[in-house]
Order: C-alpha cells, then sequence, then structure tokens
C-alpha cells in the first residue's frame, strides 16, 4: 500500500489506538450505566439519562472545551491527575478521553437496549436457586445481552474513529501525537495539493468504519444463535 504516505500511515495507527482504548476503557461504565437506567428508578434519573446523551446534542466543539477546562493541567481534575503523572490536555491519551465521551451515548443506548429486552423472570429465577446477584449477572444476563453489548462497543469504536470536533479543541492537531484521521484529512485539506492524501485517508475511513459495522453484525448474529442454541 505505497500509496499511503507515512504521515498517513501515522494518523490511521493512532487512530486505532484512540479508538480501541477509548472503546475498552469505557466499555465497563457503559454498561453499569446501561444496567443503572434500564433497572433502577431513583431521583434523578431523567437528568443523569439527560447527561449520558448530552455529548450527541451539544456542538463537539463545547464538549471538546468542557473536556479542556476539565482535565486540562490547570482544572480541577486535570490539576489533581497531573502529580501523578497522568495528563489528558494535547496528549494522545486525551484524544482516547475525547473519543470515549463522544461515543459513550451510542453504546449505553445499544447497552440498555438489550438490558430491556432481557426477561427479568429469568434473573429472578436464578437467585431464587441461591446465586448471588454477581453470578446472576455473569451468567445469565451478560450472554443475553452480548449482542447489544458487542453492537454498543462498535458503535462507540466506529465513532472514535470518526471523532473530529471535541478531539481538536482538547487536544489540538499534532502531528505523530494527536493528529488522527479526522484531524489529519482536515489539515490535508488546507494546504495546497493536499486533495490527492485527503481522498485516500476519507476512503481508508469509510473501510474502516463498514468493516467494524459488518464485524458488528456479524459477531451479533453467532452470539444470538449459541444463545438461542443454548
Amino acid at each position: 500500500m505505497d500509496w499511503l504516505g507515512p504521515a498517513e500511515w501515522q494518523a490511521i495507527a493512532l487512530s486505532l489506538k484512540v479508538a480501541f482504548w477509548a472503546t475498552l476503557v469505557s466499555l465497563p461504565f457503559g454498561i453499569a450505566v446501561a444496567h443503572l437506567l434500564a433497572r433502577r428508578a431513583f431521583p434523578g434519573k431523567a437528568l443523569v439519562n439527560g447527561l449520558v446523551h448530552l455529548p450527541l446534542i451539544l456542538p463537539p466543539v463545547v464538549t471538546g472545551y468542557l473536556l479542556l477546562i476539565t482535565f486540562g493541567v490547570r482544572g480541577p481534575v486535570g490539576g489533581l491527575l497531573q502529580p501523578l503523572g497522568i495528563v489528558f490536555a494535547f496528549r494522545w491519551t486525551g484524544a482516547a478521553l475525547a473519543a470515549a465521551v463522544m461515543g459513550f451515548p451510542l453504546m449505553v443506548r445499544a447497552i440498555r437496549l438489550s438490558f430491556e429486552a432481557v426477561d427479568p423472570k429469568l434473573e429472578e429465577a436464578a437467585s431464587t436457586l441461591g446465586a448471588s446477584r454477581f453470578w446472576v449477572f455473569l451468567t445469565v444476563t451478560l450472554p443475553l445481552i452480548l449482542p447489544g453489548v458487542l453492537a454498543g462497543a462498535v458503535l462507540a469504536f466506529a465513532k472514535a474513529l470518526g471523532e473530529f470536533g471535541a478531539t481538536i479543541t482538547f487536544v489540538s492537531n499534532i502531528p505523530g501525537q494527536t493528529q488522527t484521521l479526522a484531524s489529519a484529512i482536515y489539515t490535508f485539506l488546507q494546504v495546497p495539493g493536499g486533495e490527492g492524501p485527503a481522498l485516500r485517508l476519507v476512503a481508508v475511513s469509510v473501510v474502516l468504519a463498514m468493516g467494524a459495522l459488518l464485524a458488528s453484525e456479524l459477531l451479533a448474529r453467532r452470539v444470538q444463535k449459541r444463545v438461542g442454541g443454548a
């Protein structure tokens, strides 16, 4: 694939790295929040649901700015993490954080729908046999919601691959450090003769996104068949 230059490969590799870690780290939180919204009634539930979905409604630049003032080195959270050696602003870790925040609503929604599709009587039956809540979740609930978990993870991964507004606001556009696929495309379009590299990266983005969605469908179908045959 000599038609891709070093800068383009660098952007692709960084995007995959950012999307992978954004999805992996946010997945346990996504499952927990989806379970909370699907199975629990508590004061302020509508507010929590609104906060979870807020990144879908806010302009991405606003989300990125909020991340910057919160997790920047002078922010309330970033200032506490800096002495521990954890820095997000203008680092690839910040790009992963921004991508995770932007993809989180899609992940939670898919997993929540799976939770709501599970009959609570199945979990109650397992509990009456003496199984703990954790064991019921691990052996009964999780296998049943696994297609939704996979779908949510892939949606978040695909969203992370294409994230631009929040990322460039939070971590800027530094080649080799924070320049992802989307920001690299933007950069190429700003310089004369950059249409060719930009078009190549657009093609790669489409292939990666479609590949992720197709893989999600195939995995979900296989899991459903195994669960149905169990």
